[in-house]
């Protein structure tokens, strides 16, 4: 697995996947890109580039854990960048790792060719997704089988009365299957620093953020699963709503992996987005 080297030195992994115009791709977590696969497919219309986040995957672990800090790893995408020699790639980020997109939209805007994210994060902006919401777009599941017990667990989580999150994982796939359980499985961090410093104090600055976006002409596609709590339809429409030239679309039938519940669905719509 290739690798180049971070600004404080810290040794980065990516591996390549698929031929075409170069697509930088940061995954969520912070986790191993692994879980992304080739993106249902895209990689036969992209090369896809997939970074491994630092202290992830075949990434080092970095001395210094304050540079697990999101708007530490805008960064990372922009040695990477540097270090692959491509004036202005487009670039993918799913769930957590929309918002190092975002941070990298906002710093560099004229790095950026479109601008893909994919169930996003909104911590980057202050956009807040309430238990209330997740709640309601939950009800959408009522007729599935495991629905009692994973609702219960989400009505307990949104009260404050209860951390289940293994009991609410159903509602993250557009199905739940043995597929899904291993999947879901593969995406989840395993580097519990990591995750704790992502957002730690000074990772965001919304308010900043918000503006240079405003004035970030480049096209971004922001799309969604229909079932995504964590990302749902409603917040991501917020999002969609902080650039000039963005295209909202949701998926029907998906959840927070829309290339794994629809691989052919999902790799049209980002390939014709991507154009």
């Amino acid at each position: 697995m290739p690798t180049f080297c971070a600004p404080d030195g810290t040794r980065l992994a990516y591996r390549t996947i698929g031929d075409g115009d170069p697509l930088l791709c940061i995954p969520g977590g912070p986790a191993d890109a692994r879980y992304l696969g080739d993106l249902g497919g895209l990689s036969r219309h992209r090369r896809l580039i997939l970074l491994d986040p630092r202290g992830t995957g075949r990434s080092a672990v970095p001395e210094d854990t304050a540079s697990y800090r999101c708007d530490r790893l805008v960064e990372d995408v922009e040695a990477l960048r540097a270090h692959l020699g491509l004036a202005r790639p487009d670039l993918l980020g799913h769930s957590a790792g929309a918002n190092v997109a975002m941070g990298y939209a906002a710093r560099y805007p004229r790095s950026i060719g479109k601008l893909a994210l994919i169930g996003p994060g909104t911590r980057a902006v202050g956009i807040e997704i309430t238990g209330a919401t997740r709640l309601e777009l939950a009800r959408l599941r009522k007729d599935e089988p495991w629905f009692p017990a994973a609702f219960a667990a989400l009505e307990a989580v949104s009260a404050g009365t209860g951390s289940d999150w293994d009991a609410v994982t159903p509602f993250f796939c557009g199905r739940w299957d043995d597929a899904a359980r291993e999947h879901h499985a593969a995406s989840l961090p395993v580097n519990r620093e990591a995750v704790a410093h992502f957002g730690a104090d000074g990772a965001f600055a919304p308010e900043a953020t918000r503006a240079a976006l405003a004035a970030f002409g480049a096209p971004v596609l922001l799309l969604t699963g229909e079932f995504d709590l964590n990302s749902p339809p409603r917040s991501t429409a917020e999002l969609a709503a902080l650039f000039p030239d963005a295209t909202l679309s949701v998926q029907a039938g998906a959840g927070h992996y829309p290339w794994v519940d629809d691989a052919g669905r999902f790799a049209a719509a980002v390939s014709a987005f991507l154009g």
